[in-house]
Order: C-alpha cells, then sequence, then structure tokens
C-alpha cells in the first residue's frame, strides 16, 4: 500500500465518519415533520457519496482499479469488505432516484428504508474499515 493512497482512504474515511456519525444520531429519532425527513435523505445521501468513496480509495490503496459506484460496490463485495452486495447496489439507484425526485409518499416510505436497511449497511462498513484504521 503506498503511503499516499494509504492517507487518502485514511482522511476520506474521517469525513465518512463524521457524516454516519449524524446519521447514526438522526435514525434514531423519530422523523414526522418535512424538514426532518428531508434532512435524513440529505444525511443518506451525503453518507452514501462518501461510503462509496472511501471504498474506492481503500479498494485503490490495496492495488485495485476501480472507477464508478457500481464497480466499487462490486470489488468491495468480492473481496469481503461488505457483505450485501445487491442491498448495497439498491442504496445507490435509490440515491440516484432522491437526487431527481421528491415526493411525499416516497419520503416517507424511504426514511423508513434509511432507518432499516441502510443505516446498518453504513454501520457495518464503519465497524469493519474501523477494524483497519
Amino acid at each position: 500500500m503506498g503511503p499516499l493512497k494509504d492517507i487518502r482512504w485514511r482522511q476520506r474515511f474521517e469525513n465518512f465518519e463524521k457524516s454516519y456519525k449524524l446519521l447514526e444520531k438522526y435514525a434514531k429519532e423519530d422523523i414526522h415533520s418535512e424538514i426532518e425527513k428531508a434532512g435524513i435523505i440529505q444525511f443518506f445521501e451525503m453518507t452514501f457519496e462518501l461510503a462509496w468513496k472511501v471504498l474506492k480509495d481503500y479498494l485503490e490503496a490495496q492495488g485495485f482499479i476501480v472507477r464508478s459506484p457500481r464497480e466499487t460496490i462490486k470489488q468491495a463485495y468480492q473481496i469481503g469488505i461488505i457483505d450485501d452486495g445487491h442491498t448495497w447496489i439498491d442504496a445507490l439507484s435509490k440515491r440516484n432516484l432522491t437526487t431527481h425526485t421528491y415526493d411525499e409518499a416516497f419520503a416517507d416510505k424511504f426514511v423508513q428504508e434509511i432507518k432499516q436497511t441502510y443505516f446498518p449497511l453504513f454501520k457495518a462498513l464503519y465497524e469493519k474499515l474501523l477494524e483497519d484504521e
């Protein structure tokens, strides 16, 4: 692992950690208002973006070449950094959808998905990468 690549993923991890901690805080709360829903969805988008980028940097530090979020997720799954590749790909699709659409019924359902499905993915990644920190 080259020293610059090693430093890069660790720096990205620090940013991911900050975003993850914010999402963790609000994923435990009851979300009712429109602004709270929009906020947790924004935290999901930000955390997902940092998650795939820290994975990309981590993989590159290990000598892999990945260019897109999809490639990164697939490679991370193949070498065992993440456990549920299909759910990560689903999270990617949802992240892409949320950045282009706002629908109140979708937001209500998605907030629950963030809490029950996607937050645990980020938690598992956080714990895995924390071991390598």
